[in-house]
């Protein structure tokens, strides 16, 4: 099973940005961790900072794995064109935020991409993540 998880805008700066509120922990560090706890899966990540970018990779693995990751960072609350990329593919997409949405400004608190995906999982830190992942193993098997 290949799970691809996408993250967006400032998420390459977890472990450095506001750790009093994302953590200490880099991704790559926690990537390295959940590859240990999954192996039965193929995992990839992929981070940019760039809108299009998301949507690029979305359309190259949307037909072709087994579920998609994708914490859009910033672009959740402002990006339509992912939503639409997001309903324009095959693979399913599980959100996760690292923070929950309605604890933070009221910006934060809609989600573009909610609807259009099949999980969504939010304020679980990036255990979130794990969760996600674990979700695809259940949602393969039905």
């Amino acid at each position: 099973m290949k799970i691809v998880i996408i993250n967006g805008p400032n998420l390459n700066l977890l472990g450095k940005r506001e750790t009093l509120i994302y953590g200490s922990l880099s991704f790559e560090d926690f990537f390295e961790e959940l590859k240990g706890r999954f192996p039965q899966f193929e995992l990839i990540y992929l981070q940019s900072n760039h809108e299009g970018k998301l949507i690029d990779w979305l359309h190259q693995y949307g037909f072709s794995v087994n579920g998609i990751v994708l914490n859009a960072g910033a672009y959740t609350h402002t990006s339509i064109a992912l939503a639409d990329a997001v309903k324009a593919i095959e693979t399913p997409v599980a959100e996760v935020h690292i923070t929950d949405l309605s604890k933070r400004e009221d910006y934060r608190k809609h989600s573009y991409l909610t609807d259009c995906c099949v999980f969504s999982v939010q304020g679980m830190g990036l255990e979130g993540y794990a969760i996600a992942v674990d979700y695809f193993s259940e949602f393969a098997s039905r």
